[in-house]
């Protein structure tokens, strides 16, 4: 779901990266799993996610001082998969990595490799072999997702693989 960048004030709060678009992601999962560079993976219950910035802050029983809170330094941050709420056509990063991408003509691009976000929608990085590809994750691009066969469809859009040349 993210991972910790530091601790944030003296009371034990981190300031995360979130893969999520919200910190509802966190307080509707009720605790997080923080897996440390090294060391073991530990629960702690969610007191409160909160927008910092262009992070998130989030608070957990448990952890209560800055020295707790540093021993998670660059962790990674898990939640249970059941508790993961998904729109009708919202898809979480984790289940379009690794989908193999095919034109609307049946040829295959590549696998999404990376997702790039930006301020009006991401970027799927599409590799096959040495070749990378740039599809913006966009209704007029992206025709179906179908997580179930991990496949995606695409739209052979003119001018766009143009833009893919160097």
């Amino acid at each position: 779901m993210g991972k910790v960048m530091r601790p944030h004030g003296l009371m034990g709060a981190l300031r995360i990266f979130s893969y999520a678009d919200s910190e509802r992601s966190f307080l509707n999962a009720g605790s997080v799993f923080l897996k440390p560079v090294s060391g073991e993976t530990h629960e702690y219950p969610v007191k409160d996610a909160r927008p910092h910035k262009k992070t998130f802050l989030l608070v957990l029983d448990g952890l209560t001082s800055i020295d707790r809170a540093e021993a998670y330094r660059g962790a990674e941050i898990f939640i249970r998969r059941d508790s993961l709420v998904r729109e009708e056509d919202e898809y979480f990063w984790f289940e379009l990595l690794g989908m193999q991408v095919y034109l609307d003509t049946g040829e295959h691009l590549g696998d999404v490799s990376q997702i790039i976000p930006t301020d009006s929608n991401d970027i799927y990085v599409v590799k096959k072999g040495t070749r990378e590809i740039l599809l913006p994750a966009t209704y007029d691009v992206v025709h179906e997702i179908d997580p179930d066969n991990r496949k995606m469809i695409v739209s052979g859009t003119e001018g766009l693989f143009d833009l893919n040349e160097v």
